[in-house]
């Protein structure tokens, strides 16, 4: 397969060098037939200077900012330092820490950690397809850390972690099925998808192939027991036995090695909270590990097209500052075309 073109720092800091040149990026996202109420559908509207990225709708006279209802809303961050943490999320083989990222934006560890977790969550696409042709599904033990400050081994617990990739013909490009208990030679991996399971009974792995694996695809197992039942998949069993378990299924063990390699080398162990979300960040990078630069924007697209999600959702904790009325101790500051500027007293 061709590996695409990516473009080297420079490249990016000379298409990316202001505000102005992110905004109108954002906004051929956004709005690709261009502008479009999310009120009332009127389709002109002009741009306010008083505040930053933000238009004023010619039908209804509503204010629209560039990053409302996207995963960047109500963000202080400017534009820049979301594209930069998107390039390098995005472009680095294996991927970055929020404590390596704060060390190349500058911002402080929380903001770091809360703009890491909101792209991960832009890194899935709602509308892509199933795996299909010839998947290996397996299922695998991986550690996670139960406390940040935890170095003793010991108390380093596991997950089970369930995969899927689709095989490939490295000729003709395309998965092709063959007989039950026929090897499959000279093929490479395509789609991945992975997810964490409470245990390995049939109730769980059937949930997670229904959801990944489109119906009438092959299905390569180690020939387990809880595979048995499902119906609407053609099964081909691999019973492992003495023999080292990636010799019958060669492509989702290897996806599992570098899965661990990755979350020890990056992360130094993976929390079991966000867990989800770090799987899917894997699955984005592997699955467009032969386009990188095209991942940059296709986060990017998705971000802008991504609901908003707050710190509360995803620390999964209470707001207590909700519903009460705050006492400022200085005038609130709004984002503006020409920076930060402070609201004129009453």
């Amino acid at each position: 397969m061709p590996r695409s073109r990516q473009k080297s720092l420079l490249e990016f800091q000379k298409q990316f060098p202001d505000e102005a040149a992110c905004a109108a990026f954002l906004f051929a996202r956004r709005w690709p037939r261009g502008f479009s109420c999310p009120h009332c559908g009127h389709g002109l509207a002009s741009f306010l200077k008083s505040r930053a990225h933000t238009y004023e709708c010619l039908g209804c006279d509503r204010q629209i900012s560039l990053t409302a209802g996207t995963i960047m809303h109500r963000s202080k961050l400017p534009l820049r330092t979301w594209f930069w943490a998107a390039h390098l999320l995005a472009t680095h083989s294996n991927g970055m820490s929020a404590l390596q990222l704060k060390g190349q934006l500058h911002i402080s560890y929380a903001a770091t950690w809360l703009l890491t977790q909101k792209l991960r969550r832009a890194m899935v696409d709602p509308t892509r397809g199933l795996l299909a042709g010839v998947v290996e599904v397996d299922q695998t033990e991986m550690p996670y850390r139960q406390k940040d400050r935890d170095t003793d081994p010991t108390k380093v617990a596991k997950i089970l972690i369930v995969g899927a990739v689709e095989v490939i013909d490295r000729i003709t490009g395309q998965a092709r099925p063959k007989a039950i208990g026929t090897k499959y030679l000279n093929t490479r991996s395509g789609r991945v998808r992975l997810a964490m399971i409470r245990n390995n009974t049939a109730q769980e792995i059937h949930a997670f192939i229904r959801a990944n694996i489109a119906p009438g695809t092959t299905l390569i197992t180690d020939g387990h027991r809880s595979y048995l039942g499902l119906r609407g998949y053609r099964h081909d069993p691999r019973t492992v036995g003495p023999m080292a378990g990636h010799v019958a299924l060669e492509w989702i063990h290897r996806v599992f090695a570098l899965l661990k390699r990755w979350s020890l080398g990056t992360y130094h162990g993976l929390r079991l909270k966000h867990i989800d979300r770090y799987l899917n960040e894997f699955v984005f990078r592997y699955n467009r590990r032969y386009h990188r630069h095209v991942s940059f924007e296709h986060i990017l697209g998705l971000a802008a097209q991504h609901p908003p999600t707050d710190y509360w959702a995803i620390t999964g904790r209470a707001n207590g500052r909700k519903g009460r009325v705050p006492k400022r101790r200085e005038p609130r500051r709004r984002r503006t075309a020409f920076g930060l500027r402070a609201d004129r007293s009453p």
